[in-house]
């Protein structure tokens, strides 16, 4: 082990944040000025920081074989410089194809889904109430206005959502993945529609039933515990939101989610999916173990994939984008403000995770030190271009040429963007 000390000592002179290195036998490898300390307790997690796999650094931080002092702002800055390269490079090799389509295949049953979603959402509703804003919009804020608080922000964002649809009131409106319930209320309260929300997690469920009660909205406003597959298109909707959502459908199961929604949307309707999409044209996941790390500890399941794939599988189950907006730099904003929230907090982060009892409360450090990782590396990689941000809007073509707008709208939307910002 002691060969691998010249070639970290090279890396951390590069680095543009000082670090020292505490080493498992007690040495320190120190830069003057460090603001930043990882302690290593075994050599084999030092020899992951000099072949560069952050990711495994990342985990064995969370298994607390490695300890972390200092600002995730400062680590962050260190992180980009660590990678060996552009960790969303494309592998399209025929193989790695196969064996993508054939995991994705395997990893989006009902069942398998249903665990995978309650393994991240149902950690806390507490400790997500920490760090979110009063809502709990847990998805990129719009920042309209640069001087938007994240709150601020949030709500510009859901009215954005509703602007796009442009929703009415009496409109029967659904929300796949409806999460805290930030856009059923909104949409409910200031666009008055007929709102359904389904989601997979017990405890945003719960959460949803409570606020729908407390606000009077029992005649207009529903959530579901179900599974989009499992939603009757006998009744279909005028207007479809899906916001964060497409990233647990899966490669495979693609064409089932777009044609599930082409059969609940009415001829003419609208429905915007707003969801997280990867810089890369065709690969896997974000390489450097960063993609391992997020599989295993954050997003079992998750898939991301380029908005071109989206846009493809949208046009094959016969909806026609017509307004597409990458927020990509939103998001990063959105995620430090996330993650400053939970860096002032720690404390009394690690106080609720161990009083939320089970397993949540026997793992509490475990859980927040792969959050505090989560939030600023992903902040990392939308700042970076590694991953994206895209709404995308799609009607239901209706054939009616003579009617709407403008000849050949053949859908409510109007061919101009005006209405989104009057």
């Amino acid at each position: 082990m002691q060969s691998l000390l010249p070639k970290i000592e090279s890396q951390l002179s590069a680095l543009p944040v000082p670090i020292t290195l505490q080493l498992p036998d007690g040495r320190q490898v120190a830069k003057p000025g460090s603001r930043i300390t990882l302690a290593f307790t075994e050599w084999s997690a030092l020899a992951k920081l000099a072949t560069r796999q952050v990711g495994a650094i990342g985990e064995a931080y969370v298994e607390g074989r490695v300890q972390i002092e200092g600002a995730m702002r400062d680590l962050i800055d260190a992180t980009v410089s660590l990678l060996p390269g552009n960790p969303a490079e494309t592998n399209t090799t025929w193989w790695s194809r196969v064996q993508r389509r054939a995991k994705s295949r395997g990893s989006h049953s009902l069942g398998r889904d249903a665990r995978q979603v309650e393994f991240h959402y149902d950690v806390s509703d507490d400790f997500y109430a920490l760090w979110l804003d009063e809502r709990r919009a847990y998805s990129c804020a719009y920042f309209r206005d640069a001087n938007m608080t994240l709150a601020q922000a949030q709500e510009a964002k859901l009215d954005h959502i509703c602007r796009k649809l442009m929703l009415k009131p009496g409109e029967r409106f659904l929300d796949i993945g409806s999460g805290w319930g930030a856009l059923l209320m909104w949409a409910a309260e200031h666009y008055g529609v007929d709102a359904t929300g389904i989601t997979l997690s017990k405890n945003q469920h719960a959460h949803v039933q409570r606020l729908i009660e407390a606000k009077g909205l029992q005649g207009r406003v529903r959530v579901e515990l179900r599974d989009y597959r499992e939603l009757d298109p006998a009744k279909p909707f005028d207007k479809i939101s899906s916001v964060g959502m497409f990233e647990h459908v899966g490669a495979a199961n693609m064409p089932v989610y777009f044609r599930k929604i082409h059969s609940l949307l009415v001829p003419g309707g609208l429905v915007l999916n707003h969801g997280i999409t990867s810089g890369g044209l065709d690969y896997k996941q974000l390489g450097a173990g960063m993609g391992d790390f997020i599989e295993k500890y954050i997003f079992p399941g998750g898939e991301l994939l380029h908005v071109t794939h989206v846009l493809r599988e949208t046009a094959a189950a016969g909806l026609e984008m017509v307004d597409t907006e990458n927020l990509r730099p939103h998001y990063a904003r959105t995620l430090w403000a996330w993650s400053d929230a939970l860096e002032s907090q720690l404390d009394k982060a690690r106080e609720v995770l161990r009083g939320s009892g089970g397993k949540q409360g026997e793992n509490a450090e475990r859980i927040l030190r792969a959050y505090r990782l989560y939030l600023a590396g992903s902040a990392m990689s939308f700042e970076q271009g590694w991953i994206a941000l895209h709404q995308m809007l799609s009607t239901k073509p209706d054939g009616k040429v003579d009617d709407g707008t403008i000849r050949g709208a053949q859908s409510q939307y109007p061919f101009v963007r005006d209405y989104i910002y009057k």
